[in-house]
């Protein structure tokens, strides 16, 4: 399988274990609202964390947020995109990184998979992972979850980037990772929508948009120069164009949090134990400069309901 289409078998492996066609076209009562751009939000958020997509490489974000909760880091709003999305709605349903690691391991892909029939449009159609979402989220819509998310997607008429932060949360999860040719787009009120990646990977202008005063970024795509030298020209020009879509966005966050990974990402317990502990390596080494800098920015770094845990080797 190609590297473009693990991305998304390794979304729904981790559930994060995890695990449209046009015909599934959602109404206004049951339809997350596409919203081209987002709404500052009230009261203004503080320190937003932005989780990019990666589908296997997504299990580093675990690792990052293991490190952020154990400085007691106070986040009052997450932005994900594909594998990012899914995470940042377990999190805002209460989900600390154990919780999110036990989800993780709890289920398996053949009941996560749902064959598409419209195999030219993606071999996996979604409705279980929608499904998979909501019940996990006790059917809560975006807006009713006890932290504030935002979920990006592409429209997929011209490739432009939508948010969504209100109404059905599976829907929205489905559609941020309907990556092209493997999960079926989702149609929603007559416009159908793919994987975040398509437009922006790591969607720092939507925590922006949003008014939050400190961003981190978590760029969990392979780092420059890591491809082997054998990678056939058609994939490098792939990952040249993801980067042209990641790298402007990453330069408009306060921090940036990058693990560093191998190139090839495979949907394997053990493929996802060394990006969860790459994400935390990499969180780790970069905290005590993570809080200079929020200390800087005159935000208090840790919540003071919060004990912080002692650093671990």
């Amino acid at each position: 399988m190609s590297t473009h289409g693990l991305r998304l078998l390794g979304a729904l492996l981790i559930s994060l274990t995890l695990g449209a066609c046009s015909a599934f076209n959602y109404t206004e009562a049951d339809s997350p609202l596409a919203q081209p751009s987002v709404p500052a939000l009230t009261p203004r958020p503080k320190v937003a964390l932005v989780l990019g997509s990666g589908g296997p490489r997504g299990y580093a974000h675990i690792g990052v947020l293991k490190v952020l909760e154990e400085a007691c880091l106070d986040i009052d709003l997450m932005v994900g995109s594909s594998v990012g999305s899914l995470i940042g709605a377990f999190w805002a349903w209460g989900h600390d990184a154990p919780a999110l690691e036990a989800i993780a391991r709890s289920g398996g892909p053949l009941t996560l998979f749902d064959v598409s029939p419209f195999a030219d449009r993606g071999w996996i159609h979604g409705q279980r992972l929608q499904d998979f979402v909501n019940q996990r989220l006790g059917d809560a819509s975006l807006e009713q979850l006890p932290r504030r998310l935002i979920v990006v997607a592409t429209r997929r008429a011209d490739k432009q980037p939508v948010f969504f932060s209100q109404g059905n949360a599976g829907v929205a999860v489905r559609a941020s990772s309907a990556v092209p040719g493997v999960l079926s787009p989702v149609g929603i009120q007559g416009e159908e929508y793919e994987d975040a990646d398509e437009s922006l990977p790591v969607a720092v202008l939507a925590a922006r948009q949003a008014g939050a005063q400190f961003v981190i970024a978590v760029d969990v795509s392979a780092r420059a120069g890591k491809a082997p030298a054998d990678t056939p020209a058609a994939q490098l020009a792939r990952d040249a164009k993801r980067r042209a879509r990641i790298d402007p966005e990453t330069q408009q966050a306060d921090f940036l949090i990058h693990p560093d990974m191998d190139y090839a990402a495979a949907p394997s317990e053990r493929y996802f134990k060394q990006a969860q502990v790459a994400g935390e390596v990499s969180a780790r080494a970069l905290l005590p400069g993570l809080l200079a800098r929020l200390q800087q920015a005159q935000l208090s770094p840790t919540s003071s309901a919060c004990r912080p845990s002692s650093p671990r080797s």
